[in-house]
């Protein structure tokens, strides 16, 4: 089974990269299923019900989430009603979402897990506990487990790739927007990647425009962050699972921007 995963998109400019790439990269690579990161799809913060289903129809067949699941509040509307999307599974029981999605994909199921660090970020229930539970379920079903592990550390990322190896079939991180060139199949068969990095503004800061993120930095300021405008970038990586043992067999990085263009 191949997947294709998107990172972290952000604001109009990543959804205008969704909608010119992603067709081009599911008809070279040919993916058996399509996870998209939407964390940030809505302005740099958030998701709402119209970008949720504007991914889907761009080739989407699962939507993961972060640590700015909630800052649209429209989100509380529709995500219970959203089966394709997954938030991260270790916030406590009872919140709206689902951290666990299984997909049939003639006639394999594939489990994709969302979870996020606790290093500088808010300090919900602890990930590594929370992935026993969920692989323990998973595992019930099916070999073949996604997890996009959406953390601000290297060594968080690390460690949960180490920590995971052998039990699932991919580790991918998110958040940190900038892409990783650490790609590789770990011991026990699990493909990792610290960071996909991010599919939005090329010319900003993490996608924030420039002079705000300088201006702050040098005053310690309140600043209004906004989208950067300009060329766009996409982020993304290709895993290839063998279905029989839901080990990994090869994954590949793509960094698609004006000064690394696609090449079909």
């Amino acid at each position: 089974m191949r997947v294709l995963f998107v990172g972290d998109v952000y604001g109009k400019t990543g959804r205008q990269m969704i909608d010119e790439y992603l067709p081009r990269l599911k008809s070279a690579y040919k993916p058996n299923v399509t996870i998209i990161n939407g964390e940030n799809s809505a302005h740099g913060k958030g998701i709402t019900e119209t970008i949720y289903k504007q991914l889907m129809r761009a080739g989407a067949d699962a939507i993961t989430m972060g640590n700015h699941t909630w800052d649209n509040k429209e989100i509380f509307e529709f995500i219970d009603r959203a089966d394709h999307m997954v938030r991260p599974a270790n916030y406590p029981k009872g919140t709206p979402g689902q951290g666990l999605i299984f997909l049939n994909r003639n006639g394999v199921e594939i489990a994709i897990i969302n979870l996020q660090g606790r290093v500088f970020l808010p300090a919900i229930d602890c990930p590594f506990a929370a992935a026993d539970e969920l692989i323990k379920k998973a595992r019930a079903k099916t070999s073949l487990i996604f997890v996009d592990f959406h953390a601000e550390t290297t060594s968080e990322k690390l460690a949960m790739g180490w920590y995971l190896d052998g039990r699932v079939s991919a580790v991918v991180g998110t958040h940190t927007h900038v892409p990783t060139a650490d790609e590789r199949i770990l011991e026990q068969g699990t493909a990792y990647l610290t960071d996909v990095g991010m599919t939005g503004p090329y010319n900003g800061i993490i996608g924030v425009q420039r002079d705000a993120v300088i201006h702050r930095f040098k005053t310690s300021m309140p600043v209004r962050f906004e989208s950067e405008t300009g060329p766009g970038q996409l982020c993304a990586v290709v895993i290839d699972i063998d279905k029989a043992t839901g080990k990994a067999t090869a994954i590949k990085r793509h960094f698609i921007n004006p000064d690394h263009p696609f090449y079909e």
